[in-house]
């Protein structure tokens, strides 16, 4: 029972951090209908900026808010210049934003090669045991974002005019504009979020397993079937579909064999898309509209 428990705890952690980099998916999907797949990139860029400032002599809690803050930036300049000449193309966009994560990549390994990197974990309290199961200081790190996370983007979305103006571009754009809504500006504001929430990710995972150029990729599929499987375009189905693709990766790993973890997200993938496409929240969410 021990194990159990403790693969879930494990599960639970990195399907926090899918969760987080679904939820960056679903801020700009639900203000442009675009799936962005360089949100994986923004994980990684974050990680790599935290990395290097910590390296120069930055104290780490400056260090991720400088880092979280560039990532930020650099995913306006991203919206500003490759995704709005698109000219509302959903299609386009979508290719482009693929173009935008080979070339983020591309930057980091031209200028800081393939080496990979980490940081610090956040507190240097030793292990807390309950009854067997380990419980690293790092991990309640990361459970606690997610939870905190969670929290403001629901007050966020549900309390703010800003976050009723986003709610109201992903119901209906056209309508959004009609009654006043700058929709271009939310579009960058959702792209500044994102890109937040996406270096958030790769700060919390930096310090667990170390960072390349390519770890972008992994986090941004993890991230994308986490949508999937809580229902693409709700915040809160993304988290719920993170901890799910998480405990089974874990599961599988442990009762198994680790060969079979990167597996079980495609196996999810496939199952949501042919028997519930709207995903676990999809009904529940929609209905509380």
């Amino acid at each position: 029972m021990t194990e159990f428990f403790q693969f879930l705890l494990a599960g639970l952690v990195i399907g926090s951090i899918y969760g987080i980099v679904g939820i960056g998916y679903t801020v700009i999907y639900n203000v442009t209908g675009i799936v962005n797949f360089a949100q994986g990139e923004f994980a990684m860029l974050g990680a790599f900026l935290a990395s290097l400032l910590i390296e120069g002599g930055m104290p780490l809690p400056l260090a991720a808010v400088a880092s979280i803050c560039a990532v930020a930036l650099i995913a306006a300049a991203i919206e500003r210049y490759a995704i709005r000449p698109a000219g509302g193309n959903v299609l386009f966009a979508i290719i482009i934003t693929i173009g935008v994560g080979i070339v983020l990549q591309g930057i980091v390994v031209a200028i800081w090669g393939t080496d990979a990197r980490s940081i610090p974990s956040f507190s240097s309290a030793a292990a807390i045991d309950l009854g067997g199961v380990t419980i690293p200081s790092q991990s309640l790190w990361v459970l606690g974002s997610a939870c905190a996370l969670m929290l403001a983007l629901n007050y966020f979305f549900n309390s703010t005019y800003l976050g009723k103006a986003f709610r109201a571009c992903a119901v209906n754009p056209a309508a959004a504009r009609l009654v006043g809504i700058e929709t271009r500006s939310m579009s960058v504001i959702a792209f500044v979020i994102s890109g937040a929430l996406g270096a958030i990710a790769g700060l919390l995972v930096a310090p667990i397993s170390l960072v390349q150029y390519d770890t972008g990729i992994a986090l941004g599929i993890k991230g994308f079937v986490a949508c999937i499987v809580g229902g693409l375009g709700r915040p809160g189905g993304a988290m719920v579909g993170g901890l799910v693709l998480g405990a089974s990766e874990a599961f599988a790993s442990g009762y198994l064999s680790s060969g079979y973890k990167n597996a079980i997200a495609f196996v999810l993938l496939l199952l949501f898309l042919r028997l519930r496409p709207q995903g676990l929240l999809g009904d529940l969410e929609r209905t509380g509209r």
